[in-house]
């Protein structure tokens, strides 16, 4: 499955056993802890570039991470990496799909926090291990465990609810599942570290990033680029998409997968309670009882991981 902002994790039954964490455990908690927090606070980032166009926020994103990686990586001297995936054809198309998707589902995130939809991102990310599982079994011919075909039942009813009840599918939730947990899975087939892997990303996402960025600043009318303040929060958005990514790589070589995997539902959990006491959205009775079978479910999944790691 994948974490908050596209980083992949294992889901699977048949997932291999992660290796044993390198370095310092309690450095790598903080640093998962911090990752999901940050992650979860992003609505509120976003909320307030909520009257600028999303395609924008996202062609901003995507060249100010480009800068702050490339520093990044050249101050590590892993700028080699880079060039040996761009020598690679294979990992060069796997990587502009990975691109894609992950720009799809920035795209959907960023739209959905300024259109008052935040409830639907924190469903969506909350039935995402799910998504990625069922992904598994049909893509990788994995087998689900009872626990794990429990959880996913109980998410199918889940969103089941929200057609019938609300009278609508919660297409938001289901574009942010199905874009992360296929951008994970691409990602687990192409060998690319994850801050090079996001590097090459925004290399091939940043020509049209930077064409409509040119396009919008030769419009007639008054455009954010020209208003001090929003050009900085639209600056911030660089920092704010890559220093939790290289966060979670920090924390990924310190814990084990499963440990990390334990983080992952704060940023959700965030994201729905700043949807209802921050934001006001209203929490209907359909939407509350979808939301509390995806919490089983999800504490059904988390248990049935667990046990099959430690029987591993």
């Amino acid at each position: 499955m994948t974490s908050l902002e596209g980083a992949p994790l294992v889901a699977g039954a048949n997932a291999p056993r992660p290796s044993r964490p390198q370095g310092n455990v309690r450095m790598g908690v903080v640093a998962a802890f911090s990752v999901y927090s940050i992650w979860g606070f992003l609505p509120l980032f976003f909320k307030l570039l909520e009257d600028i166009d999303p395609v924008l926020v996202v062609a901003s994103r995507i060249v100010f991470s480009l800068f702050l990686v490339a520093i990044v990586l050249a101050a590590r001297r892993k700028m080699d990496e880079v060039a040996a995936a761009f020598r690679d054809r294979r990992v060069l198309i796997t990587l502009t799909v990975s691109a894609v998707l992950v720009a799809a589902n920035w795209l959907v995130f960023i739209w959905a926090v300024a259109n008052e939809k935040v409830l639907d991102v924190s469903f969506g990310y909350f039935i995402n291990p799910m998504v990625s599982v069922l992904i598994g079994l049909i893509l990788l011919g994995e087998d689900l465990s009872p626990t794990q075909w429990v959880a996913v039942s109980l998410a199918a009813i889940a969103v089941a609810i929200q057609v019938v009840g609300l009278g609508s599918l919660p297409w938001i939730a289901i574009l942010l599942a199905l874009t992360f947990a296929f951008y994970g899975y691409v990602r687990k087939t192409v060998n690319v570290g994850s801050a090079a892997g996001l590097m090459i990303e925004t290399i091939i996402l940043t020509p049209p990033a930077l064409l409509y960025i040119g396009w919008t600043m030769l419009a007639p009318a008054p455009h954010p680029m020209s208003d001090p303040s929003m050009l900085l929060l639209l600056a911030l958005s660089g920092p704010a998409t890559a220093v939790p990514l290289m966060l979670f790589a920090f924390a990924a070589r310190q814990l084990r997968l499963s440990t990390i995997g334990m983080f992952q539902y704060i940023a959700p959990s965030m994201g729905f309670l700043l949807a209802v006491f921050a934001f006001g959205e209203p929490l209907q009775l359909p939407r509350l009882v979808s939301f509390a079978l995806i919490w089983i479910s999800v504490a059904i999944f988390t248990a049935g991981s667990l046990r099959t790691r430690i029987a591993r």
